[in-house]
């Protein structure tokens, strides 16, 4: 900690029969001999020392640091090792950080006022710790303000789902027939949504065990679907199954949503009378023409199907036309 280092650095100033002091001849209440650095800071941290002494020495040990610097730099950082360690832990205690940036700070903030304080004001000391707490306190600012780092290389994360999005697992499944548009609404709204099985059954007309073993049909195939897809992602390159995704994602909400909404249209019997009157009518192209619709105009038109006795009478055709020749518009 850089405040370890400077106290470090102080006591090999105050060790050896030659320590760092001041002469004490020069301030009244002080013995008269050479007081060391250590002795002196005890003398200022009594109760009863007057302001006006704790004022002299302090005015006296900073013009020795900026006349001479280096040792007596060093000096004045020991005498206010009290005060600046108090600050460094005041200010850190609740920081989550490393303390050496905030530690360091207060020993800058110290360092750098005593190159600027004014000496004639009274109270030095008190001054020159709130230096030391307002550098100290612009660090812990500047710190909690930063952006939170972010660690480069490599590193554990949870691996991305296969197959995206769940609406996408299950618009996907039905657009590739695994499950059908009423099978994954059902999926979709009791799993994901959280739609209680005894409302969507109740909402499809149908009874609790009835939803409940059709969804577990459903499942069961989708189940079976992803299975399948998964194996054949893991034998596909990385690159190849990022874009097959990305495709596949576009285009399948609009292919689902056609499955959803699509209906099989009825099949025409012969109950029909739409395709009773395409078998018996000469007014329609036959579907098994080999020219329908416009590119079968004028051509002749394929024998009508035979009918049975029991079939109803077809429809009498309007005056002008020519069974089993198509009319053109």
């Amino acid at each position: 900690m850089p405040l370890d280092a400077a106290r470090s650095a102080f006591e090999w100033l105050i060790t050896g029969p030659h320590p760092l002091g001041v002469d004490g001849r020069l301030f009244p209440g002080l013995p008269g001999r050479r007081v060391p650095l250590n002795e002196m800071r005890d003398r200022l941290l009594r109760r009863g020392c007057p302001q006006a002494l704790r004022d002299a020495v302090w005015a006296h040990l900073v013009l020795l640091a900026r006349a001479d610097g280096g040792a007596w730099t060093v000096g004045c950082v020991g005498v206010a090792l009290p005060a600046l360690t108090t600050i460094a832990a005041t200010l850190s205690a609740r920081f989550a950080g490393d303390p050496n940036d905030i530690h360091a700070a207060v020993l800058a903030g110290f360092v750098a006022e005593l190159d600027t304080i004014d000496l004639r004001r009274p109270r030095v000391m008190l001054r020159l710790r709130w230096a030391a707490y307002r550098a100290g306190h612009a660090a812990v600012r500047e710190a909690l303000d930063a952006p939170t780092p972010y660690g480069h290389g490599f590193r554990s994360t949870e691996p991305p789902p296969p197959s995206g999005h769940p609406d996408f697992v299950l618009a996907r499944a039905i657009a590739e027939r695994a499950i059908t548009a009423a099978e994954a609404e059902l999926i979709g709204a009791t799993r994901l949504e959280g739609v209680p099985l005894t409302d969507a059954a109740a909402a499809r007309n149908l009874s609790y065990q009835a939803a409940k073993k059709a969804r577990q049909r459903a499942e069961r195939r989708l189940v079976a679907y992803l299975l399948h897809d998964a194996s054949d992602t893991l034998h596909a390159g990385p690159r190849e199954h990022d874009l097959a995704t990305q495709v596949a994602d576009a285009a399948t909400i609009t292919d689902a949503a056609a499955h959803a909404t699509h209906t099989t249209p009825p099949s025409r019997t012969a109950t029909d009378p739409a395709a009773r009157a395409g078998k018996t009518g000469g007014g329609r192209v036959s579907p098994r023409s080999r020219f329908p619709g416009v590119q079968g105009c004028g051509r002749t038109h394929a024998a009508p199907a035979p009918t049975t006795s029991s079939s109803p009478e077809p429809k009498r055709r309007p005056s002008g036309s020519t069974p089993g020749v198509p009319r053109c518009a």
